[in-house]
């Protein structure tokens, strides 16, 4: 139903940040959470960041604790992935998605709406 399309992808240097926007076609509160996802050449998509729409319980994998920062803006049916300090193995295809069930692990399973994604390549 709803269209997400993602933007701000590029090439950075290791160290460098970039913020990722995810435009939605109608409001994000129709949904129970939103993520972005990534997935590497020949790996599986794996969970980077999800939240909640109301703002609570902010997943992060491991990975990527205190570098990147996950942010919604309802008015403009935005949502973004700020990411600092980023390294080689962050490359990858970055997806915006969405659900609307109840999700609890940030799980690419869990997600039943999907952007196209926007290419991330850092360089060392």
């Amino acid at each position: 139903q709803v269209q997400l399309v993602e933007s701000g992808g590029g090439l950075v240097q290791a160290g460098d940040s970039l913020r990722l926007s995810c435009a939605a076609s109608e409001s994000i509160d129709h949904y129970v959470a939103v993520g972005w996802f990534r997935q590497a050449a020949g790996q599986e998509h794996e969970g980077v960041s999800c939240i909640s729409v109301s703002g609570e319980d902010p997943y992060y994998r491991d990975s990527v604790k205190g570098r990147f920062r996950i942010s919604t803006d309802k008015a403009n049916n935005k949502i973004y992935l700020q990411m600092n300090s980023l390294k080689p193995e962050d490359a990858a295809v970055y997806f915006c998605a969405a659900t609307s069930f109840f999700g609890t692990d940030c799980e690419p399973n869990e997600y039943d709406h999907w952007g196209q994604g926007t290419q991330v390549t850092v360089s060392s």
